[in-house]
């Protein structure tokens, strides 16, 4: 599947004066360019100044140098100019998987992002923090800007539950040693036969309850405990409920804005485009990248087009939704993550938890607050 709507821009030439004159009439804009030799793989590689970058790697030397220069060897360049580096990391993301299918995650170099995950199928769940999805039954949270954020997040919500910390495959035994977070109250102690799997599993349908509802399910518990005790003047221990509550407010506004459930995770980056009068849609939705969307804002016989219309007409037109194989759904997410916890992040971000209520009012907001900063007078 093509995620780049525009088909590349080709500079032919065949001798070396015919070489000149492409990189002569080349642009000097952002770019993700192939350098196609007479034989063998392209050279790929992305760019600020595209022209600048041609004449480095294709122009004439008066002298040798050690910098990579590929002029006896180009026969032909194939560029997509981009607009923001979102748009510029899909595009080099798809044509790396495309020249390179072996080698794509080297040439990438995309680091994956951290994610909180429990492990349902374990005789007695656990936690653990990891970079790569699993098929097996888990539920996996994230991702995280970090494995420090992650490791930090999944500290604090076992504190607020009792299942274990180890990390072993649990051989119980009312003769099991245990451990420190047992004799402190924090763990239900399941190795060594105090509470029995089903009470253990009623414990571990809590944490993923917790998980599932990004935290809402205690913090609504709480909530009613702290009210009901209030109503019946049992002060004190309302107070301590507050600070329960308190407590729990703060690790759920910690997590960051991305973690959540993955199969809730989705959304729509609105970015600039190309055109001053259009922007980029690039939604992700059932865990992996549609086809970028250009949304024209001109007007239409004179006359504004509500923005939401458009962006249901476009979105219906997107392919329907295919199988993806686990190991994309990953990519995918990494290059979310790449952009997102990034400094040089540019666009918006607008959440969507189900693919079938987008927020298009939302979104609308985002379109134009994106437009007004690419418009804006520097």
């Amino acid at each position: 599947m093509t995620l780049h709507p525009n088909p590349p821009e080709t500079l032919e030439f065949h001798d070396e004066e015919s070489l000149d004159q492409a990189l002569a009439q080349c642009p000097n804009v952002p770019a993700a360019f192939l350098i196609w030799p007479s034989e063998g793989a392209p050279y790929l590689a992305k760019t600020a100044l595209l022209k600048r970058r041609l004449d480095r790697l294709l122009g004439r030397r008066s002298q040798p140098s050690r910098l990579l220069h590929l002029r006896a060897l180009a026969r032909r360049v194939e560029y997509w100019p981009y607009a923001s580096r979102l748009e510029a990391s899909l595009l080099l993301y798809e044509l790396a998987r495309t020249h390179f299918p072996d080698t794509y995650t080297r040439v990438l170099k995309l680091r994956q992002p951290p994610f909180v995950k429990l492990l349902l199928g374990n005789e007695y769940p656990r936690t653990q923090v990891t970079t790569r999805l699993s098929g097996s039954e888990a539920l996996h949270y994230g991702p995280f800007s970090s494995r420090s954020a992650a490791e930090a997040f999944e500290a604090g919500f076992l504190d607020l539950f009792q299942i274990r910390r180890c990390q072993e495959d649990l051989e119980v035994s009312p003769e099991h040693p245990g451990c420190l977070y047992g004799e402190m109250g924090k763990c239900l102690r399941p190795c060594q036969m105090v509470v029995t799997a089903e009470g253990y599993r009623s414990e571990v349908a809590r944490v993923e309850a917790f998980l599932r509802t990004g935290g809402h399910s205690l913090l609504e518990s709480i909530q009613t405990a702290r009210d009901r005790l209030s109503e019946e003047m049992e002060f004190e221990e309302a107070a301590r409920m507050h600070k329960r509550l308190e407590k729990v407010t703060a690790l759920v506004q910690s997590k960051g804005e991305l973690a959540c459930d993955i199969q809730n995770l989705g959304g729509v980056a609105i970015l600039p485009a190309l055109r001053l009068d259009a922007v980029m849609l690039w939604f992700l939705l059932d865990g992996y990248w549609r086809p970028g969307i250009t949304l024209s804002l001109e007007l239409e016989e004179g006359r504004p087009v509500p923005l939401d219309r458009k962006i249901r007409e476009r979105l219906h037109q997107l392919p329907p939704a295919r199988r993806v194989l686990l190991k994309e759904r990953q990519e995918h997410l990494a290059l979310l993550t790449a952009w997102f916890f990034s400094s040089w992040r540019d666009g918006e971000w607008v959440p969507i938890e189900n693919s079938s209520s987008i927020p298009y009012r939302k979104v609308v907001n985002a379109v134009h607050r994106v437009v007004k900063r690419a418009t804006a007078i520097p």
